[in-house]
């Protein structure tokens, strides 16, 4: 590393002193069923990347990579890294291609401000290929984990209001600025404000006097991740890996299980109106303890058509037009619209379900929910329109300013 580049030296982290975890039990990624070890870079704690990047500690790991809390020792400042596996090599270079595009707009939009920012990208060799690395700025803890600290692990309707308008708002930055539908919207994909520098700070140095436990193997180690403290702030919508540019037709298969739209279910085209549908879902998630949906068959394995006779006992039947425009549609409905049996459908209702949600106007609630969640995506309003419905901006009133998302719909 060049010195006039480097404002700070790279850390001598122990080489000791940390708990030592049973190497027979399966750790982190290792429990991911399409677990491979040979596809990760087994990333050290203290380890340079791109002459400028030193791993602190590791925060998180998944199907297609690990993520480490970082320094970059040419600005003392802090990074999160995402380490992608190998092979794959089209789907990563995707999502670079994803980020780089959303970084080339010049945008005044306030949703930009909402959305994780792509920092920097490289590439690293490993003992079994080349990984793709990309540089994010750290970010705190996800809505999925933060439930999990709530004592009732929901939250009541006027606390989740801020939470979707702002969800919304970086939706509309997305679909109209730069043509990119999410595809992948889930609590997981959404992250409070990263903690502050004086903050990360402490959690490097506390890092360096008691390092986080391992398991060591004779060609790599694992590491158990830490997390942040919670911090006060709305959500940020990250993870891009399953997104796609909306000027394209598409048809293939998106979206976790239970947050499916009817249209990919089917098998048919699909647009940015998956994405109305899936903040319906996550709202919903929000003010419950469970989801709206599961599509588990008596066997504990997902299954579409429990699935498809959920939505029809919440939603009722889609109408013939929308059948008749899916092809799909014959593994579900005869030629005169009956539900085939493939799956009783549940004696449930949104109303039912509802019964324990916390908070004022819950009609109103269900009446926008019902807007989001309807089966022809025709009919389903965009992110833009369901931001501004009357019962998700009630508390607002009319204050917002000319540099607002709602001055920008109404010129």
């Amino acid at each position: 590393m060049s010195s006039s580049l480097c404002i700070c030296s790279p850390r001598a982290f122990p080489t000791s002193g940390f708990k030592l975890l049973d190497q027979s039990i399966e750790l982190e990624e290792e429990t991911l069923p399409t677990y491979q070890p040979e596809e990760y870079y087994p990333v050290n704690q203290g380890e340079l990347f791109n002459n400028r990047y030193q791993t602190i500690a590791k925060l998180g790991y998944g199907v297609t990579s690990t993520v480490w809390l970082a320094k970059n020792l040419n600005t003392s400042t802090y990074i999160a890294l995402k380490v992608y596996k190998t092979g794959r090599a089209q789907n990563f270079e995707s999502e670079l291609g994803i980020l780089q595009h959303m970084n080339s707009f010049e945008s005044k939009h306030p949703g930009r401000n909402f959305v994780r920012k792509l920092v920097d990208h490289f590439y690293v060799q490993g003992p079994h290929g080349r990984h793709i690395c990309l540089v994010h700025e750290p970010l705190g803890m996800n809505m999925d984990d933060v439930l999990k600290f709530l004592s009732k692990q929901k939250m009541t309707l006027e606390d989740m209001k801020p939470c979707i308008r702002q969800l919304l708002g970086a939706l509309d930055y997305l679909h109209s600025e730069c043509q990119i539908i999410h595809t992948d919207l889930q609590l997981k994909n959404l992250f409070l404000p990263g903690p502050d520098i004086s903050y990360l700070s402490r959690f490097e140095e506390a890092e360096a006097g008691d390092p986080s436990p391992r398991k060591i193997l004779k060609d790599r180690i694992i590491y158990q991740s830490l997390s942040f403290l919670p911090r006060p702030g709305l959500p940020l919508l990250g993870d891009f890996g399953e997104a796609r540019f909306g000027d394209l037709e598409h048809t293939d298969d998106i979206m976790p299980n239970a947050y499916r739209v009817p249209e990919v279910i089917l098998r048919s085209s699909w647009g940015y109106k998956v994405d109305t549908w899936s903040v319906g879902m996550i709202a919903w998630r929000l003010v419950c303890s469970g989801g709206l949906t599961n599509g588990i068959n008596e066997d504990g394995i997902f299954d579409d058509r429990v699935h498809m006779a959920e939505l029809i006992a919440l939603l009722g039947p889609p109408s013939s037009n929308f059948r008749a425009q899916r092809h799909l549609s014959s593994a579900f409905w005869d030629e005169s619209g009956n539900w085939k049996e493939g799956a009783p459908i549940p004696d449930i209702t949104l109303e039912k379900l509802a019964e324990n949600i916390e908070g004022e106007d819950k009609e109103g609630f269900l009446r926008w929910l019902r807007m989001a969640l309807q089966w022809d995506p025709e009919k389903r309003p965009t992110v833009l329109e369901l931001l501004f419905d009357r019962w998700l901006m009630k508390e607002l009133g009319e204050e917002e300013g000319d540099g607002s998302i709602s001055s920008r719909a109404k010129k």
